[in-house]
């Protein structure tokens, strides 16, 4: 069923005609009609300037450092008719202003358009000015000689069209600048006090500044010697503050291609260089914004969080009182709970390492057998052997034993390889951890090579009885094939038989083989995805570069210990009639050398690179990408730089760039350059004006 109030608007606009000149979406007409009250005479739907801010101001809003009363000023420019009231017309012209490229600026012009005949009479403009400077304020010259090339002289004032007036307004804040510094250069000498400078850059820039620039604006005399601050330190740093998205832009640009993610004052320079055509950045810009970014982090070396707290202007500035409380609370948790936590944390990264390594394992294991029955075919003359290479060991296991085969032991492996996976996973990140530089977050090869290798040794412990039962029950099928009624043993058969001395039987061979390996491994991972793929804090790899990377390293690492697998294998495999028996580590090396040639140390390599390579990629990739997606609860995440240029660039948002509120909220940033208190105009009661007043053009009353 229709809304009467809807048929009866439909009714009037077809027998009157409708004013509405732009159409208006099924969001913004929402907006409209949740906003807006009946007027009790004609029944005719419109918004106060109290419905009106509560529409392009929801509360729930960021507004940075503009009051929101002073969204009031935009309803003169809604008020078409000056009415007092804005119809559902009147908001849909206002927002197709809005959606304009130049909105910010048209809004402006509209707004001293008093007479709305589309110039902007010097008189009116004045008027205007005068009426909402705030009286404290720093006043400002419309008779010197800048204002003259814009508007004449007092004998021969003009009109100002909306490019002229435009132009006006972008170049009014150096223009106040330059008058307040001169007002407070008392000595004539091109100096002024840090105050004064901290005053003119509050009353004229406030509105665009983070609460971290304007909480440290005395600070800019320390990048010089004198204690005093020159009209070029005030000019550059104006420059900083108009091109701050530009700026912004050469610090994304130059933090992405550093290796950790942190550029150094050089850098900045060298990529403005490159990304403006006449480098637009003097050295003393440079300085200033390093200065300011660096107050917190004086290491030279900066990064986005860094330069945050200075082109973001919603950065909240943390006061000293908050930042106290909280390191005095961080300092009353007790070591036990510390502990605790990090015990927790450990256990968590477990059991993610576990489900990544059985994943791992799963997807290789059929190459892992393949691996093994190689490794443990005997015998230098090739007719003895079962499997002429690994193709051929494949080909026969599934024609012999079927698909299953491949999978000849694959639960215990499952169970065993998740405690063997996650522990390596876990120490190897405990131990990068504990030498990683906290200021840098570098770590020396060496203590890479340390980390991966304590990795290997503590995963011995699982990986040991977990190898031996595996590879039993691996060469089974091909035993039940050479030996006539020969009986298949379960896992926990063997487990039983062997006892817990038999299930470390070969150890020293397998921390031969894995602390080398892990060595090799970790390290190589760790550069392949920082060197060739240039992860850094800025750049997230994706899926495919982990695979990648964590194959590529496991190559060399499986290969060149594959002669310690090849003796751990023939140590751990229960010997068939006929075979040699080994009674050691040296016995099996001097053995197998001996009777078979030194190839053999290197039999089933290319398996074992097919396995291990992919085997760690999938890994390491799952166990990154756990880590991504289940943090640990309650770990603080990355802190997640915002600013306007980042937002349209890395992710276009539709609510943003269609926002009515983000819109008029830089409307008036261009508004409040004329002065920081447009818009808060008083009552002789002290109360701000509800609506627009009279005298601002709109006409209307106040409430």
């Amino acid at each position: 069923m229709s809304n009467p109030t809807s048929v009866k608007e439909a009714v009037k606009e077809s027998l009157l005609g409708s004013e509405e000149s732009a159409s208006l979406s099924a969001t913004h007409r929402a907006s409209f009609l949740n906003n807006a009250k009946k007027d009790e005479e004609s029944g005719e739907l419109y918004m106060g300037p109290d419905e009106f801010i509560e529409a392009i101001a929801p509360p729930n809003e960021d507004y940075h450092k503009i009051s929101r009363d002073q969204y009031s000023l935009l309803f003169s420019v809604a008020d078409r008719r000056g009415t007092g009231k804005v119809t559902i017309g009147d908001w849909a012209a206002f927002e197709n202003i809005l959606m304009k490229p130049d909105a910010e600026y048209e809004i402006a012009f509209r707004l001293f358009d008093v007479s709305r005949t589309g110039d902007v009479k010097y008189e009116d403009f004045r008027r205007m000015y005068e009426n909402n400077k705030g009286p404290e304020n720093i006043p400002f010259d419309w008779d010197c000689e800048w204002a003259k090339l814009y508007i004449g002289d007092k004998s021969k004032r003009h009109t100002l069209s909306y490019p002229e007036f435009s132009q006006m307004l972008r170049g009014l804040q150096g223009e106040r600048i330059r008058q307040a510094f001169q007002r407070f250069d008392k000595d004539k000498d091109g100096y002024i006090e840090p105050d004064d400078f901290a005053r003119i850059i509050r009353e004229t820039a406030k509105h665009k500044l983070s609460d971290h620039l304007l909480e440290n604006l005395t600070s800019l005399c320390n990048i010089s010697n004198a204690s005093k601050i020159s009209y070029a330190n005030v000019r550059a740093f104006q420059n900083m503050v108009t091109e701050m998205d530009l700026v912004e832009l050469i610090i994304r640009q130059a933090c992405k291609k550093s290796a950790d993610g942190k550029i150094t004052r050089a850098e900045f320079l060298n990529e403005a260089a490159k990304v403006t055509r006449f480098s637009l950045f003097t050295p003393m810009e440079a300085d200033i914004l390093f200065h300011f970014a660096s107050l917190d982090e004086p290491t030279g070396r900066l990064s986005l969080t860094d330069f945050a707290k200075v082109v973001d202007p919603s950065w909240r500035y943390r006061n000293l009182s908050e930042s106290q409380q909280l390191e005095a609370l961080h300092k009353a948790k007790s070591k036990t709970q510390t502990v605790l936590l990090q015990v927790a944390e450990s256990a968590f990264n477990f059991l993610l390492g576990s489900g990544a390594g059985a994943f791992g394992a799963f997807m290789v294991y059929p190459i892992d057998l393949v691996k093994t029955r190689m490794q443990n075919q005997r015998g230098a003359d090739p007719g003895q052997r079962l499997y002429k290479n690994s193709v051929d060991c494949f080909r026969k296991v599934i024609a012999n034993e079927g698909f299953r085969g491949l999978y000849s032991g694959v639960l215990p492996q499952l169970v065993g390889v998740a405690p063997e996976k996650a522990i390596k996973l876990t120490v190897n990140d405990l131990v990068r951890g504990f030498f990683t530089d906290k200021q840098s977050n570098q770590i020396q090869l060496r203590h890479e090579i340390l980390a991966g290798g304590s990795a290997g040794a503590c995963q011995v412990v699982f990986t040991n009885p977990l190898e031996i039962v595996k590879i039993r029950l691996q060469v089974q099928g091909e035993v039940a094939k050479a030996t006539e009624g020969a009986q298949k043993r379960s896992a926990m058969w063997i487990v039983k038989n062997l006892g817990l001395a038999g299930l470390y039987k070969g150890a020293s061979a397998c921390l031969l083989r894995d602390v080398p390996f892990s060595a090799i491994y970790f390290p190589t991972y760790s550069h392949l995805k920082k060197d060739l793929f240039g992860e850094s804090p800025t750049k997230k790899l994706g899926i495919v570069q982990l695979l990648t990377a964590g194959a590529i390293a496991g190559m060399p690492a499986a290969y060149l210990t594959t002669p310690c697998d090849v003796i751990k294998t023939r140590l751990q495999v229960e010997a068939r009639k006929g075979d040699t028996s080994y009674t050691g580590l040296r016995h099996a090396a001097k053995t197998i050398l001996k009777e078979e040639g030194f190839q053999a140390f290197f039999k089933g390599g290319p398996a074992r690179i097919l396995r291990s390579s992919p085997q760690f990629g999938f890994t390491l990739a799952a166990y990154e990408v756990l880590q991504s997606v289940l943090p640990f609860p309650g770990k603080s995440k990355p802190e997640k730089v915002h600013t306007g240029v980042a937002e349209v660039l890395e992710t276009i948002r539709e609510k943003d760039v269609a926002s009515p509120h983000a819109r008029s909220r830089n409307a008036l940033k261009v508004i409040l350059d004329l002065d920081e208190d447009f818009g808060r105009i008083k009552l002789p009661n002290q109360q701000a004006w509800k609506a627009v007043p009279k005298f601002l053009g709109g006409g209307g009353a106040q409430s």
